[in-house]
């Protein structure tokens, strides 16, 4: 059987949170199978260490491009910047194919086909956090800006079922959006569990909802600990931190590993959450797993976790501390996150971009081959 042909990718990213840690995963896992990936790093640099461990990869170059991020640039400020600099690093690289984990830039005239990744949004975000779409006429040129990517992609994904039916009921695009779940190495657990009970996620962001953990810490038999970014990006102050819990502050991801190797309870009362990387990491580590009642993530871990109402503080307390009591309870809830983890493996989700990757690149591709990627991503779902 013959080989697919290698491939030259630009890829975007940013350097916080989840994106990075799939764009850098799926970027290593593509160049070591030969393709050769240009990562184009807007918003923010990435920190020292975050680059340290991309310089072994073969094939995988990283470009800093200092541009803004759109949801940090709603008004489209950035855009002809953003333009200049990202089609310029293509001009360079003879690409093959143009993978965007972002909507906006999609409308640049790129010299390949285009593929979105569709991560969050900011009218999916406002109204899952404040019940309502957002009101100032920033975000209307924001949202007209996604459409207009959505549309102008090649073609376009979703990490869950649940969110791409949320990013087609928002912005309707024109073509029906493909999911191929996000993946991670395994196994990672192995580690002796000890009576603490770990969070991860943007203080800042009330999407995470982590005051709701504060809220009920003192009434818990275990102390809680917080992994996650205290000041938002171009803010002037950090986050004051949350009481009665312990703010780690920003981790480097082997250290955020670490803290789950040995966490018993991860918790995540999230109003809003595409997918949840570090959930899915949490419980390949073996943690037992309390998660906000939302269609996101009820998709992928109902049966292998505890649910809670994200408002319900007294659900949140019986739940957690139900967990901390009975020992046998949270020994099959922590086996259970487990072998759930190991359906979400990074080398199907290299597999089906792969395939996606192919089916959109390649002009002999027929539509069969593009229903046949998308056959394989929900089946991997």
């Amino acid at each position: 059987m013959t080989s697919p042909p290698a491939r030259r990718i630009l890829m975007t990213t940013d350097a916080g949170g989840g994106v990075w840690s799939f764009a850098t995963d799926l970027a290593s896992a593509l160049c070591n199978c030969g393709h050769t990936v240009i990562l184009a790093v807007m918003g923010p640099a990435p920190r020292a260490e975050q680059l340290k461990a991309l310089r072994a990869v073969p094939g995988l170059q990283v470009e800093l491009t200092g541009t803004a991020l759109e949801w940090m640039d709603p008004e489209d400020r950035d855009a002809s910047w953003a333009r200049k600099s990202l089609l310029g690093i293509a001009s360079r690289a003879d690409l093959d194919l143009v993978h965007l984990n972002s909507y906006r830039e999609a409308s640049f005239d790129w010299p390949a086909p285009v593929l979105v990744v569709a991560h969050s949004c900011v009218w999916s975000w406002w109204q899952a956090c404040r019940g309502e779409a957002p009101t100032e006429t920033r975000w209307d040129t924001y949202a007209a800006a996604v459409q207009a990517g959505l549309a102008a992609a090649d073609a376009w994904v979703a990490p869950t079922r649940a969110f791409r039916d949320c990013i087609a009921a928002h912005y309707a695009p024109r073509s029906h959006g493909h999911v191929i779940r996000n993946g991670i190495s395994l196994p990672i657990g192995g580690a002796k569990k000890e009576p603490f009970i770990l969070a991860a996620g943007r203080l800042w962001d009330e999407a995470k909802n982590l005051a709701a953990v504060g809220g009920v810490a003192s009434e818990l038999d275990w102390p809680v600990r917080v992994a996650g970014p205290m000041q938002s990006p171009g803010a002037d102050a950090a986050h004051p931190g949350i009481d009665g819990i312990e703010c780690l502050g920003t981790l480097s991801r082997s250290q955020l590993i670490a803290e789950m190797r040995r966490a018993a309870i991860f918790v995540s009362p999230a109003l809003y959450e595409p997918f949840g990387l570090s959930i899915l990491e949490a419980a390949s580590c073996g943690c037992a797993l309390v998660l906000s009642d939302i269609p996101t993530l009820r998709e992928l871990w109902d049966g292998a976790a505890q649910f809670v109402e994200p408002h319900d503080r007294g659900a949140l307390v019986r739940s957690l501390q139900d967990l901390c009591r009975d020992h046998e309870l949270r020994a099959r809830m922590q086996q259970a996150a487990r072998r759930r983890a190991e359906r979400y493996r990074l080398s199907e989700t290299v597999t089906s971009y792969a395939e996606l990757y192919r089916a959109i690149s390649d002009p002999r591709a027929s539509k069969r081959a593009a229903s046949s990627s998308a056959a394989m991503a929900e089946a991997a779902a």
